[in-house]
């Protein structure tokens, strides 16, 4: 995600806090390269306009020049203006007499109807009796797709073909609603490839039948500004309430999503970053923020963590962490953990610093280091650091595995050690104080 806008962040960062103090002359280059850097991931001029005028202001007050640490308050200057860039987050309006009517409409192959499940099994998982609506009468596979979902996600659906009248669908719908004492709705619309007038006046005719609590646009992150066309467009007619930017993990570039508020005006609610139907987060400025900067995203790790470990274990992986005694054998169990939460790589770039601790682990390595473990000695799992050159060849042979692959597996450990550190000394961040490397 924005890997190539992180990268040149992480850069400009690395100048700035080479400098021993921060001054009109040397602060003007980094600006420029912020500049620069945030045209060529797609930001919108305006927003970079704005955007680059806010941290020249800032940093050229009184509190900021000829500081003691000038790296950290330029650090934090940047950090504070991608926030105000990106605006707040905003939940969803569910208020009012039940069910809450969510209408989602998009074009075609921006992922709408993925996009239903997902947000479905999110308020499924808060407690939240959700159904799902087929409304997509143009596209002929929209009703199996949504079928299908909410068969996956044991939630109920309306799906009638027959039914292409708003105001009679909207009468069957309330009354199967009431039926099932339903809490949300949430509505599939139909979609195209392209904005036509006959597509906006349907939404336009629904929105005034149904009244929906939200109408919430998808857009596809990758298309760069042609999402947020799409969204100025859109909006103009839906005065829609907030958007969902779906292949968020596949876009190195955050142009989208950093233009997006600015030019909208309207909030992002949530985030695609996966295929996976449990691959939607609520979008938070501050964090992204913090990922655009390389500072990671320790408080969306947690939650991942959260719902994937129970309390018990989360106890003992924190008693563990905290004493540093993590051997090869919790090594390899926090390893499978890890895995049901997403891909390694994702997860790693939340935590500060991860991306020095050399892990990289697929399922395939995760078979092999298994049998690795599997052939030392109980000795050689509870202290790695017994294990010297005659010991790994012993381990290589038992494992059918080769002796870089030992070394390896130790130099990854190493790391996770090293890794497990760091998140010790972000204890603030769990508890809501203020991130230490600001």
């Amino acid at each position: 995600m924005f890997e190539n806008l992180s990268e040149k962040f992480g850069l400009i960062l690395k100048k700035i806090r080479g400098q021993a103090h921060i001054t009109l002359e040397n602060i003007e280059p980094a600006i420029k390269e912020i500049k620069l850097a945030l045209l060529e991931a797609d930001v919108n001029y305006k927003v970079v306009k704005e955007f680059i005028e806010g941290v020249r202001r800032e940093a050229q007050g009184k509190e900021v020049l000829g500081s003691l640490t000038p790296g950290q308050k330029m650090v934090r200057i940047i950090h504070d203006n991608m926030v105000n860039t990106l605006s707040r987050g905003e939940g969803l309006n569910l208020a009012g007499t039940p069910p809450a009517v969510i209408m989602m409409v998009g074009l075609q192959g921006c992922g709408k109807t993925t996009t239903c499940g997902k947000l479905a099994l999110r308020l499924k998982g808060k407690g939240k009796k959700v159904g799902l609506v087929a409304a997509d009468f143009r596209r002929p596979a929209a009703f199996e797709q949504l079928a299908a979902l909410a068969g996956e996600l044991n939630i109920p659906v309306f799906v009638e073909k027959n039914i292409k009248n708003i105001r009679v669908l909207r009468k069957r719908v309330m009354d199967w609603s009431r039926e099932n004492s339903l809490e949300v709705l949430i509505i599939d619309t139909a979609g195209r490839l392209h904005i036509d007038r006959e597509l906006v006046q349907e939404l336009v005719d629904m929105k005034k039948e149904w009244t929906p609590s939200e109408i919430i646009l998808i857009v596809d992150a990758m298309t760069g500004q042609e999402a947020v066309n799409v969204a100025g467009t859109f909006d103009e007619r839906l005065n829609i309430t907030g958007l969902i930017l779906t292949k968020l993990d596949g876009d190195t570039r955050g142009g989208a999503a950093l233009s997006m508020r600015a030019t909208v005006a309207k909030p992002i609610k949530f985030a695609g970053v996966g295929e996976k139907l449990r691959d939607l987060e609520e979008f938070h400025p501050e964090r992204m923020a913090s990922r655009i900067l390389g500072m990671g995203d320790v408080l969306t790790l947690v939650e991942k963590v959260e719902g994937a470990v129970n309390e018990r274990e989360m106890k003992k992986i924190e008693k563990k962490m905290r004493r540093f005694d993590f051997d090869l054998e919790d090594f390899l169990g926090e390893l499978k953990r890890i895995q049901k939460m997403g891909p390694m790589e994702d997860l790693l770039k939340m935590v500060p610093g991860a991306n020095k601790s050399n892990i990289s682990v697929s399922g395939k390595d995760l078979k092999h280091m298994e049998a690795i473990i599997s052939s030392m000695t109980v000795e050689e799992r509870k202290n790695p650091v017994i294990i010297n050159g005659s010991r790994r060849s012993r381990i290589a042979n038992g494992s059918g595995r080769s002796v870089p692959e030992v070394n390896r597996l130790l130099n990854q450990f190493s790391g996770f050690k090293k890794m497990s550190k760091n998140l010790s000394r972000l204890e603030k961040v769990f508890k809501g104080g203020k991130m230490p490397w600001l």
